[in-house]
């Protein structure tokens, strides 16, 4: 519950941005009885813990504060919620066997099993930290990563041993390298087979990986940490897979060296560099491989006893290959892909259906029989559950204006409903509904009151918010007008302007409620619309996005003529800092102040897959880094800016921060610059994320042109 006086900076801090006490993570069994989810205990509770919704009722299976947990987690898994970005402790994953009636976890590096019957949670002893830990479809085993080592042991604590040790410090196995968790989004490495007779696991070689070194500038005292970090255009972790046994026999997949019939460029990189997906079907372990330009991938067949490996499908696509989570999937009628061609999409070749040309697919959900289950969009605010089946086609479960997302089993299906006017987990039962899963989030203090537009020619989707006392329709030629803060984030892989409950819609109201006008935008690059829209930042990450915000801008103006556009200051984080640092840079006739959080300035800094999918190799196009880059533009600065930046973020490094101010000096260009000591690129702290936000705030208020 709020305490007295408490405001929304303050509310955001201590829900942890109001995650805390949101179910999430939810596995339905295969007959439909059981739903596993992971919740804490109350809005403002940040330890995780395991529940099972059965018959109607929530059941607690494990709460880690009667479990002794309270010590460090390894720092494989440190570094695990980092890149998956965690925002609690206690249980924050799990897996269960093929029936959902056994489920492991890893709690400060020990390992637990439960059990859906009602048993107490079971420690399993074992002889180094657990990360990863996932049990075999049978429930006999438990597969887990400890030292970089892959090792198993029975479900009643015996026959632990290693099936696969790292050769060197700079090998893994079962552990996803930095760009595959990072850029890719693919957090598993190992998976067993159906008859639990082996695993197919990743492993990474970091050797030609190199070094960055995060330090924390508070603690001098503390060494600093080495981070294998693979910046545009240097060598990626070396990935290979192998088929490992429980006999001890190990096989590695024959995976090919280079794509053939590949697409030409400016710069081409045909060999397969990145392990996008893999698992096992009913014809044995497969793997999608993308090449290094990521023009190229291919679905693989591996042969378990060979390692031979057959290729299915070649995908290619002039720009870049993007993948809809959850594919490939297998289902008796064949496999089901993204299509890469207009719009992102579904297709199952072996029968040529597609989804229809106007929906864009933002995560296929499962198979239950014949019938899948996905997430699409028509309209870009807005995210509906969908499923197909060849005798029923096409159908959306979702009506109300939101974003929906699911999970499913036997004939039970999860809809998990963000609204404006909430969040709901609502269960439903061969299409009827049979309960409801509590959430127990807190509303926010200051109640979110966005106005949903589409401006311009390019009609960008857009949130307008405005003072709660404020009345548009009031407004009188001559009266004074309200200054202006845009704040989006208008980058690849995610969509703000959505009309569903977010903690930045609560976030903008509380900046409009201090006397402002907030705007937020997705512009060109942003998900959701056709393939176009998303490619339209391919060579140019910058200019079209800078674009975007500032004919929004007018455009809003147009319709609100209580809009001062002659006050706009623009606030982001992360990709929206970078727009913010951008927008006054090359735009200041529109932007006249910014706050730029976490920005990626100097762009040779980020990441291989991410940056090369957008701006090429640096070596071979290095314009298209110039260009995009702040620091090679640090002397156009003529509007006041502030730089924030967490000291041990190993996304975005500090480094981007300090060569950009570096620059800015050099330049003569004064500036602020707000260091956070022990942040990383999530920044939740208490304390922290509060007192930035009113920062941000009088920072806006005092610059000269404000």
């Amino acid at each position: 519950m709020t305490t007295p006086h408490e405001d929304l900076p303050l509310q955001l801090a201590r829900t942890k941005r109001f995650s805390l006490g949101v179910p999430r993570a939810f596995t339905v069994s295969p007959d439909g009885d059981r739903v596993l989810f992971l919740r804490t205990a109350s809005g403002r509770s940040t330890t995780g813990c395991l529940w099972l919704y059965e018959d109607g009722e929530e059941r607690l299976l494990a709460d880690p504060r009667g479990l002794g947990d309270g010590g460090e987690v390894p720092e494989a898994e440190r570094i695990r919620r980092e890149r998956a970005r965690e925002t609690t402790g206690g249980i924050v994953s799990y897996a269960t066997d093929e029936a959902v009636h056994l489920i492991v976890f890893a709690l400060s590096g020990d390992l637990w099993t439960v059990r859906t019957d009602g048993s107490t949670p079971r420690r399993i002893p074992t002889p180094g930290p657990v990360v990863a830990p996932r049990p075999s479809p049978d429930g006999t085993r438990i597969a887990y990563v400890s030292d970089g080592a892959l090792r198993v042991v029975r479900t009643d604590g015996t026959a632990d041993r290693a099936l696969a040790r790292p050769e060197h410090p700079e090998v893994t196995y079962g552990l996803s390298d930095h760009v595959s968790a990072e850029s890719l989004g693919r957090t598993r490495s190992f998976w067993w087979s159906p008859d639990g007779e082996a695993l197919l696991v990743v492993r990474v070689d970091n050797s030609p990986v190199q070094r960055w070194y995060i330090s924390d500038p508070a603690h001098p005292t503390r060494p600093p940490r080495a981070v294998p970090y693979p910046a545009a255009g240097t060598a990626n972790a070396e990935l290979s897979l192998q088929v490992v046994g429980l006999d001890g026999d190990r096989v590695e997949a024959r995976l090919p060296k280079e794509a053939e019939e590949h697409p030409a460029g400016e710069w081409t990189d045909a060999a397969f560099e990145y392990v996008v997906e893999a698992g096992w079907g009913d014809g044995g372990p497969f793997a999608v491989v993308q090449t290094r330009d990521q023009r190229s991938a291919y679905l693989l067949r591996i042969n378990a006893s060979t390692g031979a490996t057959r290729t299915l499908h070649h995908q290619r696509d002039a720009a870049w290959l993007e993948f809809v989570p959850g594919t490939p999937v297998h289902t008796a009628a064949g496999p089901v892909l993204t299509t890469q061609d207009g719009i992102r999409g579904l297709w199952m070749p072996a029968t040529g259906v597609r989804t229809p040309e106007d929906m864009y697919v933002h995560d296929l959900l499962g198979v239950v029989g014949e019938r899948i289950f996905f997430v699409a969009g028509q309209e870009p605010t807005e995210f509906h559950v969908w499923s197909y089946d060849p005798a029923g086609g096409f159908v959306r479960l979702t009506d109300e204006p939101g974003v929906h997302s699911a999970a499913v089993g036997g004939g039970t299906v999860v809809l998990d409903s963000r609204t404006l006017d909430g969040q709901t987990v609502t269960v439903l039962r061969d299409g009827k509904q049979t309960g409801r899963i509590r959430v127990l989030s807190e509303r926010p203090v200051t109640e979110p009151r966005p106005r949903f537009l589409t401006l311009g020619e390019r009609e960008l989707r857009a949130a307008l918010y405005l003072p709660e006392s404020y009345e548009p329709e009031s407004y009188e030629p001559g009266a004074r007008r309200l200054p202006v803060i845009v704040h989006s984030y208008s980058g690849p892989g995610l969509q703000t302007v959505v009309k569903a409950t977010a903690w930045w819609h609560a976030v903008n109201q509380w900046f409009a409620e201090q006397g402002f006008a907030v705007l937020s935008v997705d512009g060109r690059g942003t998900p959701g619309r056709d393939r176009a829209w998303e490619t339209a930042i391919h060579g140019d990450q910058l200019t079209p996005v800078i674009e975007d915000q500032a004919d929004a801008v007018r455009a809003a103006a147009d319709l609100f003529p209580e809009l001062d556009t002659s006050r706009v200051a623009i606030r982001g984080w992360s990709f929206g800092g970078y727009l913010a640092a951008g927008a006054v840079l090359h735009r200041p006739d529109v932007f006249h102040a910014a706050v730029a959080g976490a920005a990626p300035t100097d762009l040779r800094l980020y990441d291989t897959h991410w940056k090369e999918r957008f701006l090429g190799h640096p070596d071979v196009q290095p314009e298209n880094y110039e260009r995009c880059s702040l620091v090679a533009h640090a002397h156009k600065l003529t509007r006041p800016l502030m730089l924030v930046h967490g000291m041990a973020d190993d996304n975005v490094a500090p480094a981007h921060l300090l060569r950009f101010s570096a620059a800015l000096l050099a330049a003569g260009r004064p500036h602020t610059v707000l260091p956070l000591p022990g942040s990383t690129h999530l920044v939740t702290q208490e304390g922290v994320i509060d007192t930035l936000l009113r920062l941000d705030l009088d920072f806006i208020k005092t610059a000269s042109t404000l």
